[in-house]
């Protein structure tokens, strides 16, 4: 996947589907990224890299295209993919999967949350799939985070909308940021009248 040369926004859309692979060493997570949020740097007051912040914690940021920034919010881990040439410093943050299985051990990880609960927000799947900082700076597909292209899924539709806990911005708070596929019981703070079967909202 090429993280340069498109727009964040265009990165954001576009790994909706993809298949992401995490390995903690004992075995293999799986899933398909259903919501994204586009992060794009020093012009972005809700990003960490706002105003050409560049501070030690966010150096990961600043590395090419393709990075993972890994940094912990309220005690939750949460998984950014860097998405422009280094200095940039513009991101996207995934904030939900739908699991290709459940296995006991995401359950067991998420202390017995089961169903779309496990992989529903930005801390819930990282924590189902056992992450931790170390994944900090570490290149996609370079070490036990990995993405799928090949073996990925398409939405039969995205919907664009702004991005959650982003407030007191001024027009970031409201820009149309947040890409996620339309009806996925996975997605972050879905209505339950707005849900569909997780098998429809993919194209066959």
């Amino acid at each position: 996947m090429d993280f340069i040369h498109r727009t964040t926004e265009e990165i954001a859309r576009d790994l909706l589907g993809v298949k992401v692979q995490f390995d903690d060493g004992e075995q293999t997570y799986a899933g398909y990224i259903v919501e994204t949020e586009a992060y794009l740097g020093d012009v972005d007051q809700a990003a960490h890299t706002y105003n050409g912040r560049n501070t030690p914690r966010v150096q990961s940021m600043y590395k090419d295209g393709g990075t993972i920034y890994a940094h912990v919010m309220h005690t939750h881990l949460l998984i950014n993919f860097v998405t422009q040439p280094a200095g940039t410093a513009q991101g996207v943050l995934i904030r939900a999967l739908e699991p290709e299985t459940i296995t006991e051990q995401m359950k067991e990880n998420r202390n017995g949350k089961d169903g779309i609960d496990l992989t529903n927000g930005p801390g819930k799947w990282t924590r189902a799939f056992n992450m931790t900082m170390a994944l900090d700076g570490f290149k996609l597909n370079e070490g036990p985070l990995k993405i799928d292209t090949k073996q990925r899924r398409y939405p039969v539709d995205i919907v664009e909308s702004p991005r959650i806990g982003i407030p007191n911005k001024g027009e970031w708070t409201h820009k149309p940021l947040r890409f996620t596929v339309e009806g996925n019981p996975y997605v972050s703070r879905m209505r339950k009248s707005e849900m569909k079967p997780a098998q429809e909202t993919w194209k066959s």
